[in-house]
């Protein structure tokens, strides 16, 4: 598992730490991992010019002690620095070895920046606020398009939260952290200007619970509900679905079909008779009509305005569901029936825009009049800052929310939980009925007794792979996703 901390937690395991050490060592710790990483990508590019461009903070002194180590090695080097602070003793150490060092915008070091093979980014550190200086920015201009920029701890002028892109700051072919990731590695928007995340081992710990996790290939055979020799369908969990209408029958297929593609030990499908033959037919698993199940999973193509007999019967049933103690996963349109927080396991599965369209529900809910960053939100603004947004509708709903997009953020019905961060899916997964998929698979998760915040991730991560391996590098369609899960699941347990 990968995991983040904050900003705070960080700084306060580094004084821990320095605390033991002699006067320097982590920081000389940091710096001979970073010089590694960069003469590691020069030689890779068979390139000859390394420039650092040095911020007035430590990872300015880290860039530019780096510098130094490299031009010690041999390597043509130079830097760019602050017009007025830099870390003296980096500066010193950098001088004597020779690298070229100018201040400011002097144009002979913007045009060392712009022929340099590898660039080291150590204008601003973890501590510095979302944008980049304006001071700076000459030097980012000035970076050539095929230079290997490896930002120091953090893209420059990105969010050391991870809340919000600057479209103008850094973008990073590589970020070199020590000893621990940061949120504005794992998070959307701003891991897309991370590049390759290398992490330097100096010795810190950090003893606080992480803002951030991340489930990797290896975590599956851990967390994932293998069926034992006394197990039968009942105790591997039945999974109710209440999906699709007239006017919707491939939603309800790829969801039931999903769920037992997943390992589920029954589907109990509830819905009106178009979706149900098909269902019937491509299905033969599933068992029809409301009964004991585990867990429920409401929604995808569920029309919530439909009238007529069985679809009155079919909403009631995902009323009664919603009413019940049991889980429920609440999709597309089975999120338009929820009226007011749920005390039982609940898993929101939304796009940008149902979150936003969510969000405008909910403060109309009592107790949610006039709360800020409910009321007026649009699908933009979730796009632009996701978890700030998913951690809003989890607090508001009492509900644990995975936001869909290219990186899936699953933010716990407890705020003080960490967020889960799955980034598994190519893009050739946002396609038509790949929520459909996602639901079923998650479903099977809940029905199995995991957590709703833990289904979520590992429902996104497996959902992911399982794309990926369908068509490698091109075209998939959510149907052979959801074939896909059972070969993903059993190649994903292997790894142990």
């Amino acid at each position: 598992m990968i995991e983040a901390w904050s900003t705070a937690d960080v700084y306060a395991a580094e004084g821990a730490l320095m605390a033991t050490l002699e006067e320097g060592e982590l920081m000389a710790r940091a710096v001979a991992g970073l010089a590694s990483v960069a003469a590691a990508r020069l030689a890779e590019r068979d390139g000859s010019r390394v420039v650092a461009l040095v911020g007035p903070g430590n990872n300015g002194g880290d860039a530019l002690y780096a510098a130094a180590r490299l031009a010690e090695a041999g390597v043509a080097t130079a830097a760019v620095r602050h017009p007025d602070r830099v870390h003296a003793g980096a500066l010193a150490d950098a001088e004597a070895a020779g690298v070229l060092i100018t201040a400011g915008d002097d144009p002979h070091g913007l045009a060392r920046i712009a022929d340099a093979d590898v660039v080291l980014d150590g204008i601003l550190g973890i501590g510095g606020k979302p944008g980049l200086p304006d001071w700076a920015r000459p030097w980012v201009d000035a970076i050539p398009d095929d230079a290997h920029v490896i930002a120091v701890d953090l893209p420059s002028g990105q969010d050391p939260a991870g809340h919000v892109l600057d479209p103008d700051g850094v973008f990073a072919d590589e970020t070199v952290t020590f000893s621990v990731a940061k949120p504005v590695h794992l998070l959307p928007p701003t891991e897309q200007a991370v590049g390759r995340l290398t992490v330097v081992d100096i010795g810190l710990h950090v003893d606080a619970v992480p803002a951030v996790r991340r489930l990797t290939h290896d975590d599956v055979a851990e967390v994932w509900p293998v069926p034992g020799p006394t197990d039968d369908k009942y105790s591997r969990g039945v999974l109710g679905v209440v999906a699709g209408g007239e006017g919707y029958t491939g939603a309800p297929l790829l969801t039931c079909l999903s769920a037992v593609e997943s390992g589920v030990g029954m589907v109990r499908y509830v819905g009106t008779p178009g979706p149900a033959a098909v269902v019937r037919q491509a299905v033969p698993e599933a068992v029809h009509g409301v009964g004991q199940v585990q867990a429920w999973a409401i929604g995808p193509g569920l029309d919530v305005d439909a009238t007529g007999p069985e679809a009155s019967a079919q909403l009631a049933a995902a009323r009664d569901a919603l009413a019940s103690d049991l889980p429920v996963l609440l999709d597309a349109g089975g999120l338009d029936l929820l009226s007011g927080p749920r005390t039982a396991p609940t898993l929101l599965t939304p796009h940008a825009g149902e979150c936003a369209r969510l969000l405008q529900h909910v403060a109309l809910w009592p107790g949610h009049e006039g709360q800020e960053g409910l009321d007026g939100v649009d699908r933009s603004a979730v796009e632009a800052d996701p978890v700030t947004h998913a951690r809003l509708l989890a607090a508001a709903t009492g509900a644990t929310v995975l936001l869909k997009g290219a990186t899936t953020v699953v933010a716990p019905a407890d705020p003080d939980a960490p967020v889960w961060s799955q980034a598994d899916a190519p893009p050739w997964l946002a396609t038509a009925g790949a929520g459909d998929v996602l639901a079923g698979l998650a479903g099977t998760l809940l029905a199995a007794g995991l957590a709703p915040d833990l289904a979520g991730a590992l429902a996104a991560l497996v959902h992911g792979v399982a794309a990926d391996r369908a068509n490698p590098g091109g075209p998939v369609r959510a149907l052979a996703v959801a074939h896909g899960i059972p070969g993903t699941v059993a190649q994903l347990l292997r790894r142990a």
